[in-house]
């Protein structure tokens, strides 16, 4: 017998979702910390979609920021207080999320997590949050799918792909299948998840936004940005993945693209009087 959840296996147990996704040397904290200390940000960083605190603990502890979290999942922002403690947890959906007076001198969004916006209006709402939490001058960096990359390649559609592992003792198994809604821009997942303890399978729907680099320009520019950098590698979900001191190449062809941005102390209105 099948269910059909709205939730997700993984992000409502993140205990299994660090053991599905390990990061021991913590990649993508590190890398973030690369962007930070190069683009001269400061102390007071906001990490939207934390999940379950790794990364914003690690910038806390090792890289001496002073990190918030916020998050949809109640389970991962548990998770994230009681097994990476130090940053400030909240639950907040990034579209409409209000710290009060709160502001940061960077705002981070891994692991594609901007593109749980899926519609411009979401994503309007999102960079209007952070330009209400950012102080001037103040950064946006994000780690992402790269819509571009599925302009002439199908080799993540070409499914559905299988995947294994054992966690205390199951073993679990996921049968993915990804297809792009094409009026909607979204790249949309079924998974199936089946357990050898005898738990009932389990399906589950996600989708995520495609957005292509000249498009995120624009939406980023429109709301007071200036765009610092925009390409796909190297970074911690590529392959190869970003190591200590390298430097991000111009290109945008591949399945993972990196943003960074600054918001403007002045955006302009398009008024040129003197």
């Amino acid at each position: 017998m099948t269910a059909t959840t709205s939730g997700n296996l993984l992000t409502d147990h993140p205990e299994l979702y660090e053991e599905r996704f390990p990061d021991p040397e913590r990649l993508a904290a590190r890398w973030t910390e690369d962007v930070l200390a190069r683009h001269g940000a400061g102390p007071r960083v906001l990490d939207v979609g934390c999940g379950t605190g790794r990364d914003a603990a690690w910038l806390h502890h090792r890289a001496g920021r002073e990190v918030t979290g916020i998050d949809t999942s109640q389970a991962m922002l548990a998770h994230a207080g009681t097994h990476h403690p130090g940053p400030g947890y909240h639950l907040a959906d990034m579209r409409d999320f209000d710290l009060g007076d709160a502001t940061f001198d960077a705002i981070v969004c891994l692991d594609s997590a901007l593109l749980y916006c899926h519609t411009n209006e979401d994503l309007t709402d999102f960079l209007a949050r952070c330009r209400t939490h950012l102080t001037p001058g103040g950064l946006l960096v994000a780690e992402m799918r790269n819509g571009a990359f599925f302009l002439g390649n199908t080799e993540l559609l070409d499914g559905p792909r299988t995947n294994t592992f054992t966690w205390r003792g199951t073993t679990y198994t996921s049968h993915t299948t990804l297809w792009i809604d094409h009026g909607a821009q979204l790249l949309r997942r079924r998974r199936i998840w089946t357990a050898d303890d005898g738990c009932p399978q389990e399906e589950q729907r996600s989708a995520w936004r495609l957005l292509f680099p000249q498009e995120l320009r624009y939406f980023l520019t429109t709301a007071g940005f200036e765009v610092l950098a925009l390409h796909d590698g190297p970074g911690p979900r590529t392959e190869p993945p970003w190591s200590e001191g390298e430097a991000p190449h111009g290109t945008a062809s591949s399945d993972r693209l990196h943003l960074i941005a600054r918001l403007m102390t002045h955006p302009s209105n398009g008024d040129t009087t003197p």
